[in-house]
C-alpha cells in the first residue's frame, strides 16, 4: 500500500485539517482484479450547493449534512479494459473510461466483482475531498482544464482515465470525462434525503442518478454539487462509471 496523505475536512471548523481521523490512514490498493481503489476515511460534509453558487440548478438543494461511514472508492472511472473481463467481446482502446453503459450494466460489473455503485452521497463526499467550493481545486473554472476533460479541451470524445490532476484525496476524473452512474433513485430536490451516507431508492424508480460531468459538457455540469439523470436502461456515449467496495475488517 501507498499513503496518498490526503486531509479529510472536520465539520464545525473551517481551519481544522486532521489525518486519519479515528485511526483511518488514507491509503491506496489495487485487487486481484486490477482496480485501484482509494481508502474514504469517515466523515461529515454539506451536501449540495447553497443559493448563492454560480451556475447551480434547483434540485441540488436544499443544502444538509450527511455523515458518512468509510469506504473504499476506484481510483479511476471504470476502464474498457476492465469491463472485458466483465464482457469479454466489449471493445474500445483499454484504458479509457467505459462509456455506453446503462445503470444497469454498471451495477451487474459491481456486483459481479464484489463491488457495488457508490450511492450519491459518497460520491459528492469523495469528489468534494474535504472542500465545499464548486469544483475539488476551488470556484475559479479557469482552472478546470487541469483536471478536468470536458467541451472545451476534449476534442468531444473520452480520453485515457488518470491523465489530469486528481482531487485532493486522489481520485481522478471525479470532474469530467464520462458521468459516473450512482445507485441512488433521482429526486427533484433533497427534502428528506438520508443523512447517513446510503443510496436514497424509492417505489417504482424510473431514474437512476449521474454524477460528475463528461467530455461533452460545459463546465457547469462538472461542479462537485451538480446532478444529471436518465432512465435506468439508457447507454449514453459518455454514460460510464467507478465502483466502490466496502471496507475490510482489519485483522
Amino acid at each position: 500500500m501507498a499513503a496518498l496523505g490526503p486531509e479529510v475536512a472536520v465539520e464545525g471548523d473551517k481551519n481544522c485539517l486532521l489525518r486519519g481521523i479515528g485511526g483511518c490512514q488514507p491509503v491506496e490498493e489495487t485487487d486481484q482484479n486490477g482496480v485501484a481503489f482509494v481508502r474514504i476515511c469517515p466523515g461529515s460534509f454539506m451536501m449540495g450547493s447553497p443559493d448563492s453558487e454560480k451556475d447551480r440548478y434547483g434540485d441540488e438543494g436544499p443544502v444538509h449534512k450527511v455523515t458518512v461511514g468509510e469506504f473504499w472508492m476506484g481510483k479511476y472511472e471504470v476502464t474498457n479494459a476492465q469491463y472485458r473481463l466483465f464482457q469479454k467481446d466489449w471493445k474500445g482502446e483499454g484504458n479509457l473510461p467505459v462509456v455506453n453503459v446503462s445503470w444497469n450494466d454498471a451495477k451487474a460489473f459491481c456486483e459481479h466483482f464484489g463491488y457495488r455503485l457508490p450511492s450519491e452521497a459518497e460520491w459528492e463526499y469523495a469528489a468534494r475531498a474535504g472542500t465545499q467550493t464548486r469544483y475539488s481545486f476551488g470556484d475559479d473554472e479557469g482552472q478546470l482544464g487541469d483536471y478536468a476533460w470536458f467541451d472545451k479541451n476534449s476534442g468531444t470524445e473520452a480520453h485515457p482515465v488518470g491523465q489530469k490532476k486528481p482531487n485532493p484525496w486522489g481520485l481522478y476524473d471525479m470532474h469530467g470525462n464520462a458521468w459516473e452512474w450512482v445507485q441512488d433513485c433521482y429526486h427533484e430536490n433533497y427534502k428528506d434525503a438520508p443523512t447517513n451516507g446510503g443510496a436514497w431508492e424509492a417505489d417504482n424508480c424510473k431514474l437512476r442518478v449521474l454524477r460528475g460531468g463528461s467530455f461533452d459538457f460545459r463546465a457547469r455540469a462538472l461542479r462537485s454539487a451538480d446532478r444529471y439523470w436518465d432512465v435506468p436502461g439508457d447507454r449514453g456515449r459518455y454514460f460510464g462509471f467507478r465502483c466502490v467496495r466496502e471496507s475490510r475488517r482489519q485483522p
